[in-house]
């Protein structure tokens, strides 16, 4: 829940911000009472704790254990969102898997991240302009590292994702990058039609508005957003998305705007249950600002023996890796 002194705090940033803004204090004060009652009639309250901690925390996990998810499958292991990762990802240890959602030309569901499916397929194009009878034809083996071990490995539907996970009894992490109502009324009939969803998956996003809309069509979805500081004006590899100053500056703004509202109140409108956070912001004291909020932190992309180590003994949370075989480079 979201302490009294956090909500004082908050409130009075916003109270100041809209001050230094409007130069009127009633119009700061009407403002900032708007925000206040917008956020106590349209906030969600989070899933109960016990259900949110046993799908963040599964019972089978060994005393001391931690969760450890398998990026995209396993994206080192075996070609990423595959049923063959996803096999691949529970042989080698994974409490559950994160996948990525799409939609073909034709509406139907698959897994793929990148918009379009030239860097893991034979073929080319976005996903948005295939239809799935194309997309079946794909080889997304084709530029992956064991692809002789993996060759004709098939694009699958979320359906065939999900009936595999479900076979390996596999927490699944959903990752949804857009489309907030399509992916929502999606993933609403997948959990009607496989309850135990319920209890064994996450739905994820970088997008607010993804995570608020499937809080709107089934409040009973474990949800989590995900968070990378910076990510407006530097991509993942660290270099600036421009070359301009003043667009630096300007994102750079908005990158700090993002964060704060994330860390006061995002989170709280969104009722999440867990924040999924890059490796390098977080840290013990990063762990414990969230629980004492009753949110589950889970770091990315942990890929090392030394990361793994350090998040299984010293942070004591679940980690989201491409490989659980060995080191690797990551895969933004």
């Amino acid at each position: 829940m979201l302490q009294i002194g956090d909500e004082v705090m908050c409130f009075s940033a916003v109270f100041l911000l809209l001050l230094l803004g409007t130069r009127s204090a009633t119009g700061a004060c009407l403002l900032t009472a708007f925000l206040y009652v917008f956020m106590v009639m349209f906030r969600f309250p989070p899933v109960p704790a016990d259900r949110a901690g046993h799908v963040l925390r599964p019972r089978a996990l060994s005393a001391g254990g931690v969760p450890v998810v398998a990026h995209r499958g396993g994206s080192h292991d075996a070609p990423e969102n595959t049923v063959a990762a996803i096999r691949e990802a529970s042989r080698n240890g994974a409490t559950g898997v994160e996948l990525d959602l799409s939609f073909t030309a034709d509406g139907v569901p698959v897994l793929m991240h990148d918009e379009t499916v030239d860097r893991t397929t034979n073929g080319s194009g976005p996903v948005s302009k295939l239809q799935i009878v194309q997309i079946r034809r794909l080889d997304a083996a084709a530029h992956h590292r064991l692809k002789d071990k993996f060759g004709g490995e098939k694009v699958p539907t979320l359906q065939e994702a999900v009936e595999e996970c479900m076979r390996h009894k596999l927490t699944i992490v959903f990752d949804v990058k857009g489309q907030p109502d399509k992916a929502a009324s999606v993933l609403h009939e997948m959990y009607k039609k496989f309850p135990v969803l319920y209890n064994s998956s996450i739905v994820s996003s970088f997008e607010p508005k993804v995570i608020y809309k499937m809080r709107q069509t089934d409040p009973d979805v474990v949800t989590a957003l995900t968070h990378r500081p910076w990510r407006l004006s530097h991509f993942a590899d660290g270099t600036p998305r421009t070359p301009s100053a003043w667009g630096q500056l300007w994102t750079g703004f908005l990158d700090v705007l993002l964060d704060w509202a994330h860390h006061h109140i995002l989170w709280k409108l969104c009722g999440v249950s867990a924040i999924l956070m890059q490796k390098n912001f977080i840290s013990l004291d990063y762990v414990q600002y969230w629980a004492e909020r009753g949110v589950e932190v889970m770091g990315w992309t942990i890929n090392t023996a030394v990361e793994k180590d350090y998040y299984q003994n010293v942070l004591k949370i679940g980690y989201i890796t491409d490989s659980l075989l060995g080191d690797c480079d990551p895969h933004y």
